[in-house]
């Protein structure tokens, strides 16, 4: 029974928010926005990007950047370009919480930031805040709540929440009232990955507009639950259950000096779902060994269940099913020795050698990797060879995990690629890298908003 002497868990997460931020977590919270940033740019050239498009065309006016150079209201400008980060499985994650933190979070930061004129280090701030807030409740929900529920939508609003109330300087009482109104809005199941359709993407960004509606509700004296998380009723209750007490004690009262959790945050060096990269880091162990792919007469992956659920497509049929494939993962690893934007075209799909290597390819969910996750997405590789032959490799964590990180330079290196791809100019591109990199030392947030306004295609 709650009482109101209880914390509740929000005000408990809040709480958290008071730990000093340093440089270090600051550049973090840069890179990750220069990341995202090349997400939303190329996502913008999408199906997705073109209804968003549309749909914004009619949206209020505002002082808010949006992709594809309008500039809307707060609210509008998340929805939009929370809504396109997602579409080339090219966005952060926080494994054991199975949050994408970019894909709301810094939609709704961004907004809020541009509309209140602040400093570049209350928008990192904000971030590094959202953060840890949406990563710490997707650790409460678990993977039980991830079985049906998208949690980089339902656990992201919170994050977008706690952001957006950063910015706005709101006081505790407040901040608790906006995670409240979060809670009211949480949603998103996973039908949307069902059946074909671009729903995924209006979770991820009505996550964002909603983060940044709570905020502001907040702060204009809408109150709501303080038990919004825990409560009989709450969120928890109706999407996946309480956490056992030790398990909620590890994650809303760790030691006070603990690192901020976008630390922990993996970036993705290839364009797919995360549960297929294990298998991608796999293959491409065994590229040059393999040399001809026509001696290989059977290849065998053996993964967690959850990628199995997700990711087991023998022949897909679409870019996004290439992207949650595993065989085709493992195929294009094995031939190229890369998995690139190029091979989840139609052109790839139809390759005659990677429609026979998906054919051989036999997927398998094994006890040690399914216990091993989310902690680790984990995977083993065995390809049989003409002349008897067997091959092997096998990862406990893909690149970009904490244990195997991108390199700063690579992380840039691939935002750069992105955006390149999305048909920007080298010159705009270089100039929004450095401005990015350049945010914890900038004075004003001028400098980005130029460099989003003056991006150009080519």
């Amino acid at each position: 029974m709650n009482s109101d002497h209880t914390p509740s868990w929000t005000e408990q997460l809040l709480a958290l928010q008071g730990r000093p931020i340093h440089a270090l977590d600051r550049r973090r919270a840069a890179l990750h926005l220069l990341d995202w940033l090349g997400c939303v740019l190329l996502g913008h050239t999408s199906h997705a990007g073109d209804a968003f498009t549309r749909w914004a065309a009619k949206a209020a006016v505002g002082p808010c950047w949006t992709v594809g150079g309008l500039h809307l209201n707060s609210e509008a400008a998340a929805l939009v370009n929370g809504g396109l980060g997602n579409v080339d499985e090219l966005d952060d994650l926080h494994r054991a919480a199975v949050v994408h933190p970019a894909d709301t979070i810094m939609a709704a930061a961004l907004a809020v930031a541009q509309r209140e004129k602040t400093t570049p280090s209350a928008l990192l701030d904000a971030i590094v805040r959202g953060y840890e807030v949406a990563i710490r409740v997707g650790l409460l929900s678990g993977t039980a709540h991830y079985q049906h529920w998208y949690s980089t939508a339902t656990c992201g609003v919170f994050g977008a929440a706690t952001a957006s109330a950063s910015l706005l300087q709101l006081d505790a009482t407040q901040a608790m009232h906006a995670l409240a109104q979060a809670g009211m809005q949480a949603s998103g199941v996973w039908q949307c990955r069902m059946e074909p359709g671009l729903s995924k993407q209006l979770a991820a960004g009505r996550s964002a507009q909603s983060g940044v509606m709570a905020a502001d509700l907040a702060a204009a004296g809408l109150t709501g639950p303080r038990f919004i998380l825990e409560g009989e009723h709450g969120w928890l209750a109706a999407t996946s259950g309480k956490p056992k007490a030790a398990r909620a004690a590890a994650v809303l009262r760790p030691a006070p000096d603990a690192p901020w959790l976008i630390h922990e945050v993996s970036f993705k060096p290839w364009p797919a779902c995360r549960h297929v990269h294990p298998a991608i880091a796999c293959a491409l162990q065994l590229h040059a060994q393999v040399g001809d792919v026509n001696e290989v007469t059977r290849v065998e992956l053996s993964t967690y269940q959850t990628a199995l659920d997700f990711a087991d497509h023998a022949q897909p049929q679409t870019r996004q099913h290439a992207r949650f494939s595993l065989q085709h993962a493992v195929a294009v690893g094995l031939l190229r020795g890369d998995f690139g934007l190029a091979d989840t075209q139609p052109e790839a799909l139809a390759h005659p050698v990677l429609t026979h290597l998906r054919a051989l390819t036999h997927v398998s969910a094994t006890s040690r990797w399914s216990r091993a996750y989310p902690a680790h997405f984990g995977a083993q590789l065995r390809v049989r060879l003409r002349n008897g032959k067997t091959l092997e490799a096998r990862v406990s964590d893909a690149l970009g995990d904490p244990e195997m990180p991108m390199s700063h330079e690579r992380v840039v290196a691939k935002a750069q690629r992105v955006m390149l791809a999305a048909g920007y100019s080298k010159q705009s591109v270089m100039w929004l890298t450095k401005v990015c990199q350049d945010l914890p030392q900038s004075a004003t947030l001028t400098p980005l908003n130029q460099a989003l306004r003056r991006l150009q295609t080519v």
